[in-house]
């Protein structure tokens, strides 16, 4: 129960942090740093939405696998697509882990009721976080459509994170084909 409480409080700070960096003018933050798969994403602040804690889903019949179903997120209806999975890295997941897990809005003016699953968020992070950039990142084995991938940036810690573009993935049409 305490590590739920935890994760509600760093998903507060971060939504707090995520609002407060689109109102700063210096843009010094540039995305929101998530972790799904295994791997580093950096989210454009300007395509990334409100953060919700895991709450369940109504799953979808006849639907693909990465495709979870619908869930009520402040009285808007959104499809929620297991980012691993869509990216062709499918996780394994137990009724456990799903309430470590983060639904992440896409913003309201990408004009998709869609939310991603994503398994850590990491805050916000700017250029000056990382030491260099152009780094190899090994590609998925799922639909990476052109221009939805960006630069990637390795931190002085050694992690490669890549720059997801939000807009660009959800007018896919395999994001927008979810049926069987």
């Amino acid at each position: 129960m305490a590590n739920r409480q935890a994760l509600r409080d760093l998903q507060t700070r971060l939504a707090e942090r995520l609002q407060a960096a689109r109102s700063n003018t210096s843009r010094s933050a540039r995305w929101l740093a998530i972790q799904a798969g295994g791997r580093n994403y950096l989210l454009p602040l300007e395509q990334a939405g409100e953060i919700f804690s895991w709450s369940g889903v109504l799953r979808v019949p006849y639907t693909l696998p990465w495709f979870w179903g619908v869930a009520n997120l402040r009285g808007t209806l959104a499809g929620v697509v297991d980012l691993c999975a869509f990216l062709g890295y499918p996780v394994e997941r137990t009724e456990q882990s799903l309430h470590e897990v983060s639904l992440l809005a896409v913003n309201p003016t990408l004009q998709v009721n869609a939310a991603l699953v994503v398994d850590r968020l990491m805050g916000l992070r700017g250029v000056d976080d990382f030491i260099s950039e152009g780094v190899e990142v090994p590609q998925g084995a799922g639909p990476l459509a052109a221009g939805m991938v960006g630069a990637s940036y390795a931190d002085s810690a050694g992690a490669v994170w890549q720059v997801l573009q939000l807009h660009h993935l959800v007018q896919t049409p395999e994001f927008l084909s979810i049926r069987i």
